[in-house]
């Protein structure tokens, strides 16, 4: 008998062994941690074919682009130069106290970490403050894309009440008693007449300089094999494949730059946001909110367009079982306006290693932060 315990425990020893043996850790039957590794090491075109929806136009995952502004012009030069400086002060804003940084801080991937901001006199913002990182390739601005244009995003911010305050009738009348700005405006621009339209372009104008890094996931891509590990590698391969990630999250930036509704409108409560419906008033548009870029998606939480999901274990474990559906209560079954999920999100069913090894793969699109010098403001 004991023979037999022995020779069943050895057997047992021996399967959990080679179980944690990196090249017997099979993500399906047929395709293991190292086959995969082989797949993936090839040019993206020879990746397996990702799990969307026929209806989806996706774009496959790719490395970082170049910025579409011209680094090396010198006039360009001088209009960043001065947007930076606009950017970091808080002379724009009414109270003298808040800046574009106050909510989009380079060391903290160009966000605040917070669930909303707070602005002038404390006030609370509705939504979360979105990381500027790669906001250029965005089509539309804000959660809810009202705004068309950077230089027209840039106005938004400066004057909301629960922002930064500030009478824009009064912006440049302010900013033209600065004398130390004088010089920046007329590099920028040939004279140094100050404008709202000036002050917005050259903000929208340093914006476009602001970019993730490289990650891991570029190192693996440009062809370090090594450069993701095991549990990344088979993140990657989820993402693209059981999780359904790629039906809204792909490309270099790993967004579609569209609109969905995952759940989140809080419908019929004080907290009710309405999001694209806002800015359209369609009433397919309810509940629908710009869908984020991923880099350094890690780094920038809490997470979603209220903030109000903290940990990425939360977050995997919702979309795991298909978001919150809107429970329709009697008084609004012929409500026009109820709010109904996007067909593209359903649950998943991912198992806890799996969700952890999508975790460690969006880890692997982290870049370390900007470290900006203190900016010198004129005065």
């Amino acid at each position: 008998m004991n023979k037999v315990l022995l020779a069943i425990a050895f057997f047992l020893s021996c399967l959990l062994l080679i179980s944690f043996k990196s090249n017997d850790w099979e993500i399906s039957s047929d395709l293991t941690i190292d086959s995969l590794r082989k797949v993936y090491s090839q040019p993206s075109k020879f990746w397996p074919k990702p799990n969307v929806d026929k209806e989806v136009k996706f774009e496959e995952l790719a490395g970082l682009q170049s910025t579409p502004i011209d680094l090396a012009n010198d006039s360009i030069k001088r209009v960043i130069e001065l947007g930076k400086l606009l950017f970091f002060d808080a002379r724009l804003s009414g109270s003298n106290q808040i800046s574009c940084a106050t909510c989009h801080s380079p060391e903290l991937s160009w966000a605040d970490g917070k669930a909303v901001s707070l602005g002038h006199e404390q006030l609370p913002n509705i939504r979360n403050a979105p990381s500027l990182e790669n906001v250029w390739v965005y089509n539309s601005l804000f959660w809810d894309g009202r705004a068309k244009s950077l230089v027209e995003q840039a106005e938004g911010p400066i004057s909301a009440h629960n922002e930064m305050n500030q009478d824009l009738k009064s912006l440049a009348k302010k900013l033209n008693k600065i004398k130390g700005y004088k010089p920046y405006f007329t590099a920028a621009f040939g004279s140094s007449k100050i404008t709202n339209q000036r002050i917005f372009e050259s903000l929208a104008t340093f914006q476009q300089t602001i970019v993730s890094g490289e990650s891991s996931f570029d190192k693996f891509l440009k062809g370090d094999k090594n450069a993701l590990t095991d549990q990344q590698l088979t993140g990657l391969h989820l993402f693209r494949t059981k999780a359904r990630c790629m039906n809204c999250h792909h490309g270099a930036y790993f967004t579609d730059k569209d609109f969905h509704n995952i759940g989140l409108t809080e419908y019929g409560t004080k907290n009710e946001d309405l999001g694209l419906y806002n800015f359209t008033k369609k009433p397919e548009d309810v509940g629908k909110f710009k869908t984020p870029g991923l880099r350094n998606v890690m780094q920038t939480g809490p997470w979603f367009h209220q903030g109000s999901v903290k940990s990425m274990d939360s977050l995997m474990v919702l979309y795991n079982m298909g978001m919150p559906e809107h429970v329709v209560l009697p008084h609004q079954k012929d409500d026009p306006l109820v709010p109904k999920n996007d067909k593209l999100v359903r649950g998943i069913m991912l198992n806890v290693r799996e969700r952890k090894a999508i975790i460690a793969f969006l880890e692997a699109l982290s870049s370390p932060p900007v470290m900006i010098k203190a900016v010198q403001l004129p005065q």
